[in-house]
């Protein structure tokens, strides 16, 4: 297939978090407001006047720093961030908007604070109380949380308008990276696909690190580009992966996997786009704070939720999205130390494999990683003898 016009700079755009449509932003007088979760509401972070950055330490290889200050059992994601932090690689942020349902990534975001970390006079941390469950009330103390800890310290440091007309708006904008996003992750689903998992992946990625209002036309004209993008005769491919896990915001861990014969058809991790790129719907007689609580408390994936319907239900996504995107087989990710999707995925692989609680059984590879791809002789050959093992389903008719 001919390359992707924007995909040069789609990945020169991920090399750093202070990327160049960053710093547009900036000098155009945006707020930067950082953040490092899928339960923080993305989109009340770019109402007008302000851009929400979701925190990346690319090429972060040895956060030794962090580590004095967070123990070498800590999720090493958190303390690249961390680390990164220390370097300077964050400086241009007004605010950090944190949490408090990880307690290492809770422990990260308070050392932004502790140690004086960011240079702007006014930047301020604040951390949400995310619920466990999912109910009416769990849902309207998330939106009170939300409107204690976003919204209101917001409005008072730096005078923030988060009217409902201001609201609507964002949220109108949101739902058009959330179209054009899911309109091409939908092409994953043909036989023969004019986009590549890597290649979806940056396009991701670059929706959630840099302005929404400037990243739009490229991806809009990308979309354009991948309607006429014609793919090779024959697919490329031996056999087709879903990925399901945790932090995974560099493409090169989806480029290697794609080396292997797999290709990447879904993406069901944090960074990924399911869920999350759903669009928000107002319905009659919501207001836009209570449609933005709604879809960021339902439809959260989160291995952090509690109760046995949320445990079957997590489970049952994952199933029924790898038989929608025609996944051969699921490949299951955790960081080092990460304690919710270390449970998440030893679990999620025995229900798969066993049909617990499913419709049915889907071949499954776990692995545990680090933050950056250290490790890839170890990890290739993973990926090439799980590839193998599809294919070899595929020929004995088990698929």
């Amino acid at each position: 297939m001919r390359d992707l016009k924007h995909m040069i700079f789609f990945e020169n755009l991920l090399q750093e978090a202070n990327n160049e449509l960053v710093q547009k932003a900036c000098s155009e007088g945006k707020l930067a407001l950082g953040y490092n979760c899928s339960h923080i509401p993305e989109v009340l972070l770019d109402v007008d006047g302000c851009f929400g950055v979701r925190l990346r330490a690319p090429n972060c290889l040895s956060p030794d720093m962090a580590t004095y200050y967070m123990t070498n059992r800590s999720c090493p994601y958190s303390k690249s961030i961390l680390e990164r932090a220390f370097e300077g690689g964050y400086n241009f942020l007004d605010a950090l908007m944190g949490q408090e349902c990880c307690s290492t990534m809770n422990r990260m975001e308070q050392y932004f604070d502790y140690c004086k970390l960011m240079p702007k006079e006014k930047f301020f941390i604040t951390y949400l109380d995310v619920p466990l469950k999912k109910s009416e009330w769990h849902m309207g103390y998330y939106k009170r949380q939300i409107e204690q800890k976003i919204v209101n310290p917001l409005h008072e440091v730096y005078g923030v308008d988060f009217s409902e007309e201001k609201l609507r708006d964002a949220i109108e904008r949101h739902n058009e990276v959330c179209r054009i996003i899911t309109e091409i992750g939908n092409m994953r689903k043909l036989d023969n696909p004019p986009i590549t998992g890597y290649e979806f992946h940056v396009i991701q990625l670059v929706s959630l690190t840099c302005p929404k209002y400037l990243i739009l036309p490229y991806l809009r004209e990308t979309l354009e580009e991948l309607k006429t993008r014609c793919p090779e005769p024959e697919p490329w491919f031996r056999a087709r992966v879903m990925v399901a896990g945790a932090e995974i915001d560099d493409p090169e861990f989806t480029k290697l996997l794609e080396s292997c014969g797999a290709f990447v058809a879904a993406d069901r991790y944090c960074f990924g786009s399911m869920p999350g790129r759903e669009q928000i719907v107002i319905k009659e007689g919501q207001t836009a704070l209570e449609a933005i609580a709604e879809k960021y408390h339902v439809n959260n994936q989160c291995p952090r939720n509690m109760g046995p319907e949320n445990i079957i239900q997590r489970k049952r996504y994952v199933y029924d999205i790898a038989k929608e995107y025609k996944a051969d087989g699921i490949l299951i990710e955790s960081m080092k130390f990460c304690e919710y999707w270390g449970y998440e995925r030893a679990q999620l692989s025995m229900w798969l494999q066993q049909g617990y609680e499913l419709p049915g059984t889907i071949p499954v590879c776990q692995i545990e990683k680090d933050y950056n791809n250290a490790a890839t002789g170890q990890l290739r050959t993973r990926f090439q003898a799980f590839v193998e093992s599809l294919e070899i389903k595929q020929i004995q008719g088990e698929l």
